[in-house]
């Protein structure tokens, strides 16, 4: 099937991802689709370096979405992706990260399928891959981690899900959009028999300026968010593989600040 990012096809979807930030990190594809687009969808914390790719005559739309608060419901997104097409626009459905990671991408490629209209997908850097990256934390690693998992700290029935076996020895597990429930998430794990001395990473805006990398230990997590103030985007990485990084070590810090102030 010959590729729906030719100059001549019209009224077509490329869902494209977005990387976690820093526009060096685009895929090549992805930077010629923007170059294509005459409408461009797209996450509220998309990069202006990355839409500024697109040409100027391109209809940019933000659906920005928050922590219980949608601008755009996601039907009406599907919706308004939909009628652009239809009305024989390229489309670029732009998503921070990879669409298929914690993106709805899926859902939008079944509302665009479900409409009988043509859809392409290119894949970007997970948040995960390039946080954990710029941070020198191997996700994996042959002495400490083999396998990985990715999980959302944000959603409804956090408390009885089932994270048993995702982390501990030799495992690394990566919680996306975790921060405001950072303590409920260190509370589980516990209560699912990691250990409270287990390590943790926080890795706050990723790629992007004013990044930070911290670490501390998992009884500690949900004080440390809240001692550093600690904001979203950022991603949780729980494992042994966080010791090998260049994250800053926030409990070490605070426990000499503690002992200073009680000298």
């Amino acid at each position: 099937m010959a590729s729906l990012l030719d100059p001549d096809a019209r009224g077509r979807v490329i869902l494209v991802g977005a990387g976690p930030g820093d526009p060096g990190l685009l895929t090549v594809r992805a930077v010629a689709a923007l170059k294509a687009a005459d409408v461009v969808v797209h996450d509220g914390l998309i990069d202006p370096r990355v839409l500024a790719i697109a040409p100027e005559s391109a209809h940019r739309i933000s659906v920005a979405k928050k922590r219980a608060r949608h601008t755009v419901p996601q039907d009406a997104i599907n919706a308004l992706i939909v009628a652009h097409v239809r009305a024989g626009s390229v489309v670029v459905r732009l998503k921070g990260g990879d669409p298929f990671i914690f993106g709805r991408g899926g859902e939008e490629v079944e509302a665009v399928r479900a409409a009988g209209l043509p859809v392409e997908v290119i894949p970007g850097v997970s948040a995960a891959l390039g946080c954990a990256a710029e941070a020198m934390l191997p996700l994996t690693h042959r002495d400490h981690s083999s396998a990985v998992s990715f999980v959302a700290g944000q959603c409804k029935g956090l408390s009885d899900q089932d994270w048993a076996g995702l982390a501990g020895q030799g495992r690394t597990l990566v919680i996306y959009m975790g921060v405001a429930t950072a303590e409920t998430i260190a509370d589980k794990l516990m209560a699912d028999g990691v250990a409270p001395d287990m390590p943790v990473a926080v890795l706050e805006r990723g790629t992007l300026p004013g990044h930070r990398a911290l670490k501390t230990l998992l009884a500690d997590l949900g004080a440390m968010v809240q001692r550093e103030a600690v904001a979203s985007p950022a991603i949780i990485v729980v494992g042994e593989v966080v010791e090998l990084s260049d994250a800053e070590d926030r409990l070490a810090g605070w426990a000499r600040a503690a002992e200073s102030m009680s000298a």
